[in-house]
């Protein structure tokens, strides 16, 4: 079942982008260097298209973590790669053997894939170390056992060998399921929503040793979450989705400084949201003026203005670009531990009233009713078409 760089060449010829031998040839390259690579793949599931012409390459040892509002295409685009919904456009290829493309198909198990569902699916009528030898059983039971009980030690888990699932912790049967995965070696792991049913505490703890164990077992790794937080946590690459495509891809700190677009910079945390008309290359907000290059003349904007970005001081301390202080009144302030959340209630030049919100580290809780001095970090501040 195998296919050979020849047919990978063909298919990227199919590619509705024309391409030059020279774009050819670093495609099929780039086949060859990834673990995991799906190429141009689409699915509908009935009238809806789940997943729109996505294209995406992981590295060996590398974790890219997929993102996006419920039903954009994220866990889609997983089973596609795992052999659990059958491809009906493009290409999968591990290790640069397409083992996937229409009307042709390696089965799951065959894929050299090590998969961890967001339930777990451990086993509850077998030991902890029969259900980590369950994807073993080409091995010689010895050997079999050997290899569960070095997964098992990888996690963390190994005194539990002989312990049945219902006798372990969310965190416990997580790392059990890890361990599943792992066992047999695979050349890609695939994670869905691997943390979701873990308490707020234990998810910390749980996925930073699982981050740990990951980049130890030099598997390219995909994961599924909703959760912005843990992807940046996690990821070495984001792949931020919606409605099916792929908007954004790159390093965590690419996607949260250099959005392309409203979507991608309000996904990774809250926004203050202003609107604006770009004069003379440049567009007045309540709390300083910001440059526009690249925004015509007169174009209406969309100005979005991290809470980070409005640095709060006593009035005498800020001053505004101008010299003059950008002054807000304090609505509320609350501390949340490790940063105080402050409401700002700002005017623009025409007296009208905006609320914005502030956070600043640490311990900083003005009173209500008061008026502090806002200045802004332009680096948290991001201007798009309206």
């Amino acid at each position: 079942m195998d296919l050979n760089l020849t047919d990978i060449t063909h298919a990227t010829n199919r590619h509705p982008v024309a391409l030059d031998a020279a774009a050819s040839a670093a495609t099929v390259a780039s086949h060859r260097l990834a673990a995991l690579s799906l190429s141009d793949v689409s699915h509908d599931y009935r009238n809806k298209r789940a997943v729109d012409h996505v294209s995406l390459s992981i590295g060996p040892g590398e974790i890219v973590c997929l993102v996006g509002p419920s039903g954009c295409g994220k866990s889609t685009l997983l089973r596609l790669s795992a052999g659990l919904e059958t491809l009906q456009q493009g290409e999968v290829s591990v290790n640069g053997q397409v083992i996937a493309r229409p009307g042709r198909s390696v089965p799951p198990e065959k894929r050299g894939i090590g998969l961890v569902f967001q339930d777990y699916a451990l086993f509850p009528h077998l030991r902890v170390l029969d259900n980590v030898r369950f994807g073993l059983n080409r091995l010689p039971v010895a050997e079999q056992k050997e290899r569960a009980l070095a997964a098992l030690r990888q996690v963390g888990m190994e005194a539990y060998a002989n312990a049945f699932p219902d006798a372990l912790s969310g965190g416990q049967q997580q790392r059990v399921a890890l361990a599943r995965a792992m066992a047999p070696k695979p050349a890609v792991l695939l994670l869905d929503e691997p943390f979701s049913g873990l308490d707020t505490r234990l998810r910390e703890t749980v996925r930073d040793e699982t981050l740990h164990v990951l980049k130890q077992s030099g598997a390219a790794t995909m994961i599924v979450t909703h959760d912005p937080e843990e992807a940046m946590f996690l990821a070495d690459r984001i792949a931020l989705m919606r409605d099916g495509k792929l908007v954004q891809l790159g390093s965590p700190t690419a996607l949260y400084t250099k959005p392309v677009d409203e979507f991608a910079a309000s996904f990774f945390g809250e926004v203050n949201r202003l609107t604006g008309t770009v004069r003379g290359g440049r567009v007045d907000t309540p709390i300083g003026c910001l440059s526009a290059p690249g925004h015509a003349e007169g174009a209406a904007v969309a100005i979005l203005i991290r809470p980070e970005g409005l640095r709060l001081s006593a009035v005498e301390q800020g001053l505004g670009s101008d010299g003059v202080p950008n002054l807000a009144r304090v609505e509320a302030s609350r501390l949340l531990g490790r940063a105080s959340l402050v409401h700002l209630r700002v005017l623009d030049a025409e007296g009208r009233p905006h609320h914005m919100h502030a956070r600043m580290p640490g311990h900083f809780l003005p009173a209500d009713d008061t008026h502090v001095s806002v200045a802004l970090d332009r680096q948290q501040a991001f201007i798009f078409p309206r």
